[in-house]
């Protein structure tokens, strides 16, 4: 007679694990609220350079505006620092003082 083992007993898999160790960690870019950035620069830059759609770049505006900040995404470390530095080069080309961090994504 043939029988299912009991699925309590089996050990567990760990795919999601080894899966995220073989990936490159992903770094959260970080934008910072300010007193001269537009709330309409913010959604622009997150629509532009965050692949964001309206509402999801209002939603974000609306967090750094109320929260301080806001994340406007996750991404590997070279791209993570490449969208980074586009925001950064936009806003001071506006003469605004707009703030971008990141910092990895534990």
């Amino acid at each position: 007679m043939h029988f299912m083992p009991d699925t309590k007993t089996l050990p567990k898999r760990s795919t999601e694990t080894d899966a995220k160790s073989k990936r490159a960690p992903m770094w959260k870019v970080l934008l910072h609220n300010d007193a001269k950035t537009t709330m309409d620069f913010v959604v622009w830059v997150l629509m532009r350079f965050y692949g964001h759609d309206i509402d999801k770049a209002k939603a974000v505006m609306l967090e750094v505006h109320n929260t301080g900040q806001g994340l406007a995404g996750a991404y590997p470390q070279e791209v993570a620092e490449l969208k980074k530095d586009q925001t950064i080069s936009a806003a001071r080309t506006q003469k605004f003082p707009l703030v971008v961090t990141i910092e990895p994504d534990e």
